[in-house]
């Protein structure tokens, strides 16, 4: 949604990485020209409310915050969006794959693997202190093509082309 001018950004009030994450979401929608509403969401209630802002306030689309609360409440968040017609982005693909339009977030399996990798590690013996910090370094991009033509949003080829996994 290269058009877009006022983006949402859900998260929950009670996650403590709520506010820093919430500055680096308004650092980037500035540097983009775009005008970044924030909604808090702790309860289901809240949820609810917070749709009911995102339409008065006309959010043309939502980026939802990593939180355990908001996946476990992936198909209310996906159901909403769908009532009101706005475009969501989140980090899992958990929720593309509940009807979300995008997700772009870690590999989960990868970063299984990579933990896996490090308690061998020590029980061979090596002492976690001496043992490096590791980043995620594999990332997916889920598209649900399905929500894309209910939203009336075409996506282009070059977007599809470098998506890991599209949803038809």
């Amino acid at each position: 949604m290269p058009a877009a001018t006022r983006i949402a950004f859900l998260a929950n009030p009670n996650n403590s990485n709520a506010k820093p994450d919430t500055k680096v979401a308004q650092t980037a929608a500035g540097g983009l020209g775009q005008q970044l509403v924030v909604l808090g969401a702790g309860t289901e209630n809240d949820i609810d409310a917070a749709f009911a802002t995102l339409v008065a306030q006309r959010v043309q689309a939502v980026l939802v915050n990593t939180d355990a609360f908001f996946l476990a409440r992936r198909n209310q968040l996906v159901t909403l969006a769908a009532r009101h017609a706005v475009p969501t982005i989140h980090d899992l693909r958990e929720y593309t794959a509940a009807g979300g339009l995008a997700s772009y977030g870690t590999d989960l399996a990868d970063a299984y693997h990579q933990a896996g990798a490090y308690v061998g590690r020590i029980l061979k013996g090596e002492k976690p202190a001496n043992l490096p910090v590791v980043q995620p370094t594999k990332f997916d991009l889920v598209i649900n093509l399905k929500t894309a033509k209910a939203l009336g949003l075409d996506i282009s080829p070059t977007v599809i082309a470098r998506a890991d996994e599209v949803i038809e």
